[in-house]
């Protein structure tokens, strides 16, 4: 999987949202969070595609973009990256990072538990 920066990752995640889509109507949905140049996001676009993280289609006078990298797939390989790069590849210690400087809510704390109880019966 290639690198994505930050900005390639805003894109791709406008692209996410709905798609195949214009560089018109990612820039939209863009725009909505902060302004972006057409420009600079028709050069991430040729980036992404470059990369294999998007493809496209010509439509008479337009290109329309689709991602080629599932959200799901993306998320997983980077938690993965930085629990690996961060913790030795040990999830406890970020958990309790966020435990110790009460970054847990208790819906996280519940949905923990939720997993827990599902990988133990999966795993009995």
């Amino acid at each position: 999987m290639s690198d994505i920066s930050k900005a390639e990752f805003e894109v791709l995640n406008a692209l996410w949202e709905k798609h195949p889509a214009s560089a018109n109507e990612i820039i939209s949905r863009l725009n909505t969070i902060k302004p972006w140049h057409d420009k600079t996001v028709k050069t991430l676009l040729n980036r992404l595609v470059k990369k294999k993280a998007v493809s496209y289609e010509k439509e008479q006078r337009r290109y329309l973009y689709s991602p080629l990298l599932e959200k799901e797939t993306y998320t997983q390989h980077e938690s993965q990256s930085l629990i690996d790069r961060l913790f030795s590849g040990r999830v406890s210690p970020l958990i309790a990072g966020f435990a110790k400087n009460k970054n847990l809510k208790k819906d996280d704390i519940d949905q923990l538990k939720e997993i827990i109880s599902q990988w133990e019966q999966d795993n009995d």
